[in-house]
């Protein structure tokens, strides 16, 4: 899956300019860094509610390529160039984590090992 289909799918507002053309197969759900930190492996996209620079960063230290922010959650400038400046794309959506996982995982993306 295209990040811009991710953004098509979950109605996604897409807040950097990064490749949308990426392919992504494998996502992760979380709020907690630290769990994303120690149990999440070979993950491309990241789906929080968590709204800090801390998410970018532990993003860039999984290789992650795209984080979805849940809930209305919009990250603010200071989170949005951390993110292009590591060319990880950003999308922020409505829709709650639990639905927005269940939607990712119905259009085809996986969890990793």
């Amino acid at each position: 899956m295209k990040i811009k289909e991710i953004a098509e799918v979950l109605n996604a507002e897409v807040l950097t300019a990064t490749d949308l053309e990426r392919e992504v197969h494998t996502a992760c759900g979380s709020d907690m860094m630290s769990d994303v930190l120690a149990y999440v492996k070979d993950q491309a996209v990241l789906v929080t509610g968590l709204n800090n620079p801390q998410v970018v960063r532990t993003a860039s230290m999984m290789d992650m390529v795209c984080i979805v922010f849940v809930r209305g959650k919009k990250p603010d400038d200071s989170i949005i160039q951390l993110a292009q400046q590591l060319d990880i794309a950003i999308l922020a959506t409505d829709i709650p984590m639990f639905p927005a996982c269940g939607i990712l995982y119905a259009k085809g993306l996986r969890g990793g090992n």
